[in-house]
């Protein structure tokens, strides 16, 4: 079957540049409202994904899901990091940290307020994640009222600024430093010294314990006799699987409701292709009852005008993308459902949702042009050329 030539396509949306570029516009904002729905849920469990590492291990009571639930008696703790699978720090010590959680009410900058992760931590806390580091300020001295913020923390929360006075639990603590956390859930949280934190907040207990295994294959023989102990009553995670797990909940819900509201404009989208491609093919029923009276064929015909509304739609999603390509710049935050406070992200864009887009872009393109195609490609070679 012999195919109209492509450039004969390319040529038609060249005539008609009003509504070839009204349609791709219509097209381009849902691609990049999709786009954006992915780079937001990508964002999250990006933050989460990224908290947690491979070769360390988090020990939480049996039956919690996150920190927030968790209770680690003193005893246990010391138990725990007693085990030999614990990898060694310079100075022959365990590399392992009993952890506090709490969860402190703020106010944003905006003057709203919400929760925030206050997390007390230990002298091993900030060598079991490598990714941590000071941008401003110092560390805080243990057994004093000093904490260091996450970056997001500091961007987003009144009073959090290296040399600020933050009150927490009646007492006002020195904001001496600022970290960044590489984009995970701890650039989000407010660090001080547990040993300090647990009477000022009144917590006689531990969240978790954090350890680096001496390798990472032999999380499964600590597994297996820690929580076969039934004086601990504990579970074992890796603790890259432990966080990421608590992202998929929200992040399906955060893609749901974005498809959800993509859908419903994509509707609007490809009724606008469809008047569109209809009127292109009535101010060319000359052109089409010509080229069936040369010898195309109405297959012919219909390929070149479905390939004609699938160019027009890509055109529409190459521009969303392009527009959606700024949106990695983006902040936002969200309540995080582990541990019922704000987590703040930046929005995650990839070449796979850039590509989804496009994908997306083309089935609206096909279904808007599937009507018209078969249109056009239904008509009577006579009755068309009666048109000239």
């Amino acid at each position: 079957m012999a195919r109209i030539p492509f450039v004969y396509n390319v040529r038609n949306l060249g005539q008609r540049r009003v509504s070839t570029a009204l349609t791709a516009l219509g097209i381009a904002l849902v691609a990049w409202v999709f786009i954006f729905t992915l780079a937001l849920a990508g964002g999250f469990e990006a933050a989460l994904r990224s908290t947690g590492s491979p070769q360390n291990a988090i020990v939480v009571r049996s039956g919690s899901t996150a920190e927030l639930t968790s209770i680690i008696t003193r005893d246990v703790a010391a138990a725990i990091e007693s085990q030999p699978e614990i990898a060694r720090a310079t100075d022959g010590q365990p590399l392992a940290t009993a952890e506090l959680l709490v969860i402190w009410n703020l106010p944003r900058r905006s003057g709203t307020t919400t929760n925030v992760v206050v997390r007390g931590v230990g002298p091993k806390s900030t060598a079991l994640r490598p990714g941590v580091h000071l941008v401003q300020g110092r560390m805080f001295r243990p057994g004093l009222d000093e904490i260091v913020v996450g970056k997001m923390v500091s961007q987003r929360f009144q009073n959090c600024v290296v040399g600020d006075k933050l009150k927490l639990s009646g007492r006002e603590w020195n904001v001496v430093g600022v970290f960044d956390a590489g984009g995970s859930a701890y650039d989000s949280e407010i660090w001080g010294d547990v040993e300090l934190f647990m009477p000022v907040f009144d917590r006689p207990v531990y969240q978790s314990v954090i350890l680096r295994l001496d390798d990472p294959s032999h999380l499964a023989a600590l597994k297996k006799r820690l929580e076969s102990d039934p004086r601990m009553s504990v579970t074992v995670h890796r603790e890259d699987q432990f966080y990421a797990a608590q992202s998929g909940m929200l992040a399906q819900l955060l893609r749901t409701l974005g498809i959800f509201v993509t859908l419903i404009m994509a509707l609007g989208a490809v009724f606008g292709g469809l008047n569109t491609m209809y009127a292109s093919v009535g101010a060319r029923t000359k052109e089409i009852g010509t080229l069936r009276a040369i010898g195309f064929g109405r297959g012919a015909v219909l390929l070149s005008v479905l390939a004609e509304s699938t160019l027009l739609a890509l055109l529409g999603g190459l521009i969303g993308c392009l527009l959606a390509l700024p949106v990695r710049t983006f902040t936002t935050g969200t309540m995080s459902f582990a541990t019922f406070s704000e987590l703040a992200f930046r929005f995650e864009v990839t070449p796979m949702m850039l590509l989804s887009g496009l994908i997306f872009s083309a089935l609206m393109g096909l279904v808007g042009g599937f009507f018209p195609a078969r249109k056009a490609a239904s008509m009577e070679v006579v009755d068309a050329l009666r048109q000239i």
